[in-house]
């Protein structure tokens, strides 16, 4: 009891370590740039202090529930007994590992859905267009996104082939749907797949590449085991994207319908 309340206080101190320099560039610049008081003051220290508490319970119950979970899942699931393999069979077969694309593509929506930076960018953005994008749907689509690039990732890791065969085809795309894409979505596409990639998801998506190049034939962790984070970022924009086109895409044809 006493080693958890000594590991809270101590991620308690990193929090407000770590907030201390947003806290004293928001109030230097309003108090020493801008001249102005902090309006409702008393409201705002009981949010900081909320957000610091918040803050450190979420880091906590995720170093003692989250992470532990998703390792002892990763190193499972590579295990060489689960998978088949032996020293003897350095030639991995692909197509044997489902249960590893099935686990990366839960994996990959599960965590994106949890990451409170996406709820907080859904929320706003259905607060800023008065309800036209729904914060729900937007969720939705951008986990799909981390899901399909999770599970595309991992198959990357398995197969061995250079991350750069996916990457660039998925920039390519990407611009081609930046040109047709509603111009309002795009921003907001591009910030979806970037707030995939924080607290939850990272060390989850982390922890499963590694252990899918340590345990498999063939792969080096430096070289296969990272480059899972660059896929949680490129397919969120692709699906925002295409879920705002296709949104677009049944309106007109829904006007175009005759009464």
């Amino acid at each position: 009891m006493i080693e958890k309340l000594v590991s809270l206080w101590y991620t308690l101190l990193a929090t407000i370590w770590d907030i201390l320099p947003i806290v004293a560039i928001l109030v230097g610049s309003q108090v020493l740039i801008l001249r102005r008081k902090i309006a409702h003051l008393p409201r705002v220290l009981v949010g900081l202090m909320f957000v610091l508490f918040g803050l450190t319970f979420f880091l906590e119950g995720l170093e003692h529930a989250l992470f532990p979970l998703g390792k002892l899942m990763a190193q499972q699931l590579t295990d060489p007994g689960f998978l088949g393999l032996t020293a003897a069979n350095a030639e991995v077969d692909w197509r044997e590992f489902g249960w590893i694309y099935l686990f990366a593509f839960a994996l990959g929506f599960s965590t994106a859905i949890a990451e409170p930076s996406l709820l907080a960018v859904s929320m706003k953005a259905s607060q800023v267009s008065g309800g036209t994008i729904q914060a729900g749907k937007l969720r939705i689509a951008v986990a799909l996104g981390a899901a399909i690039g999770i599970a595309l990732g991992s198959f990357r890791v398995i197969t061995g082939i250079p991350l750069h065969y996916f990457l660039i085809p998925a920039y390519v795309l990407v611009l081609i749907q930046t040109w047709f894409a509603p111009r309002p979505i795009i921003g907001l596409a591009y910030d979806s797949g970037g707030v995939t990639t924080s607290t939850v998801t990272v060390p989850l998506v982390a922890a499963l590449g590694l252990g899918l190049s340590s345990h498999i034939p063939g792969r080096d962790p430096l070289m296969d085991g990272f480059g899972l984070i660059a896929f949680t970022c490129m397919f969120p924009i692709m699906t925002v994207m295409g879920y705002a086109q296709i949104s677009q895409w049944a309106a007109r044809r829904a006007a175009a319908r005759p009464a």
